[in-house]
C-alpha cells in the first residue's frame, strides 16, 4: 500500500491524521474543498468537491487505498447532507471501482447507532438506529461499502468513530473515546490486513465503560493502547458542569444529536 488518498484532509481529524499517516505511506495524497492552512512543501494536495464526480475520479487515479474522511461532519440540512455525504460518498466508491483501488477505509460514525440506550451493550451486528440525517448518511456509506466490497471486489473497512481526541473530557466520552494512535492502527488494518472483504468496527480505545462490543476489531488484530479510565476523575468532574439533557443523556448519540429536533414520544422509546 504505497499511494494512499486521504479525503477530508483539512478537517479536524484529517489535520491530525495526515501527519501521522505520512511516515507510513510515502505517497500520501491529500484532498478537500480547500487546502490545509499549514500545508507543507513536501505534501501533495488535490482539491475536489465530493459532489463533483469528475473531480473525484481525478483524485482517485493511480491510488492503491483511500481513507475517506470527507463530507459534512455534523448534523445539517438535508440538501447539504445529500450532496456531501450521500452523492459524494457514492462518487467516491464508484471512482474507486473504476480506478482499480484495492482498499477503502470509510469513516463512519457512532451516530449510526445513536438511538440505542446507554445501558445496552451492542455489537457491530446490532440494528442501526441513526440519530440524525448525518447518522443516516453514514449508514448509507456503510451500505455502499458492503455493496462495493461484495459486488466489485474492493476491500472495505467501515469504522464507526466515537470521539477522537487526546483524552475523554466528559462521561459520554469515557465510553466512546478514540485515541489518535488507535485510529491509525484501525486504518492500517483496513488498508493492509490480508484477505479483508468487508468489516464494520467501532472506533474506540480500551474503554472500561464502553457501550460497544468491539470483538470484530479485535478479531482483525486491533490492540488499542489508549485507556479512557486513566482520565475518569477529570472527565466526571467536567460532566458536573454540563447542563442535563434527558433525551441526550439517555441515548448513546448524546446531545445535541438525539435531542435536537426531537418531537417523538420519549417514554415509548425507553427500555
Amino acid at each position: 500500500m504505497k499511494r494512499v488518498l486521504l479525503t477530508g484532509a483539512s478537517g479536524g481529524i484529517g489535520t491530525r491524521l495526515r501527519q501521522m499517516l505520512k511516515p507510513l505511506y510515502p505517497e500520501l495524497i491529500l484532498s478537500d474543498l480547500k487546502p490545509p492552512a499549514d500545508l507543507g512543501a513536501d505534501e501533495t494536495f488535490l482539491p475536489a468537491d465530493l459532489a463533483d464526480a469528475a473531480a473525484v475520479e481525478q483524485i482517485c487515479q493511480g491510488v492503491d487505498g483511500i481513507v475517506h474522511l470527507g463530507g459534512y461532519s455534523v448534523e445539517g440540512p438535508w440538501e447539504t447532507i445529500l450532496q456531501a455525504n450521500i452523492i459524494g460518498c457514492h462518487n467516491l466508491f464508484e471512482a474507486a471501482r473504476r480506478q482499480g483501488v484495492r482498499r477503502v477505509v470509510f469513516a463512519s460514525s457512532n451516530h449510526v447507532m445513536g438511538f440505542h440506550p446507554r445501558h445496552s451493550k451492542i455489537g457491530a451486528e446490532a440494528v442501526p438506529l441513526p440519530d440524525t440525517r448525518y447518522g443516516l448518511s453514514k449508514l448509507f456509506g456503510e451500505g455502499l461499502g458492503a455493496l462495493y466490497a461484495h459486488k466489485h471486489g474492493l476491500g472495505v473497512l467501515s469504522i464507526r468513530i466515537g470521539n477522537f481526541g487526546d483524552k475523554p473530557i466528559d462521561a459520554r466520552r469515557l465510553a466512546i473515546w478514540l485515541k489518535p494512535a488507535d485510529l491509525v492502527q484501525l486504518i492500517r488494518l483496513g488498508l493492509e490486513k490480508p484477505d479483508l472483504v468487508y468489516e464494520v468496527v467501532y472506533g474506540m480505545s480500551d474503554n472500561q465503560r464502553a457501550w460497544w462490543d468491539n470483538s470484530h476489531a479485535l478479531a482483525l488484530g486491533y490492540r488499542p493502547e489508549g485507556r479512557s479510565e486513566d482520565f475518569a476523575a477529570d472527565a466526571l468532574e467536567a460532566q458536573k458542569l454540563l447542563p442535563p439533557d434527558a433525551i441526550g443523556d439517555y441515548f448513546q448519540g448524546g446531545s445535541p444529536f438525539c435531542s435536537q429536533e426531537f418531537d417523538g414520544d420519549f417514554e415509548r422509546l425507553k427500555k
